[in-house]
């Protein structure tokens, strides 16, 4: 049920912050971002369900996140390790498997060595779909990207995948055009289902 007829597999690539998990208000930059701790780490609501249904689909789950915190010197690695393995055992204890997480960790206006600057990995970059197309033997014109922010529908699109944007109200001013529009990942879901 996963592959089709010529044996590519079928994903689906999630976004994290604002898609799986809430974005939290940081009042130092008049912004909602990605949690800065693990206690501020919080599932959105009806995320597990959603996630197994395409897991039972047979779609394979794939995490793509920009996460450039470190890079601005606002958490550390430690920290970001410790939200991610949050996320991991939540999702483990639902029965969720996912394929592989990709995370970016830079960012062009970055202060720490090795993560400041240009990177092939930051989206909207296709890098990490087409490593996971590579590693995985996906289909992307029979996958999807779900995500909150242009840089997602951009990166799916530059992919060659189907894209959802989840516009919650945090999402800004996004212009690119999406295939759909849902206002949670359990709508998004249901949109991938019925197609």
């Amino acid at each position: 049920m996963g592959t089709d007829n010529r044996g590519g597999r079928r994903a689906v690539f999630l976004d994290r912050d604002g898609v799986i998990n809430r974005n939290v208000w940081n009042p130092a930059t008049l912004e909602y971002e990605s949690p800065l701790t693990v206690e501020a780490f919080e599932l959105l609501p009806g995320v597990l369900p959603a996630l197994s249904q395409l897991h039972r689909a047979g779609f394979l789950l794939f995490l793509v996140s920009n996460q450039p915190n470190y890079a601005k010197q606002k958490v550390s690695m430690e920290i970001l390790d410790a939200i991610h393995q949050k996320l991991i055992a939540a999702t483990t204890r639902a029965g969720i498997a996912w394929a592989a997480w990709y995370y970016c960790f830079h960012h062009p206006e970055g202060f720490m060595q090795g993560y400041s600057g240009p990177c092939v990995c930051r989206k909207p970059s296709p890098y990490f779909l087409f490593r996971a197309r590579r590693d995985f033997g996906l289909e992307l014109s029979l996958s999807w990207m779900i995500g909150d922010r242009e840089s997602d529908v951009q990166c799916g699109r530059a992919a060659g995948t189907r894209t959802i944007l989840i516009a919650d109200g945090e999402a800004g001013g996004v212009v690119v055009t999406a295939d759909h529009r849902a206002v949670d990942l359990a709508q998004a879901v249901r949109l991938i289902l019925g197609c």
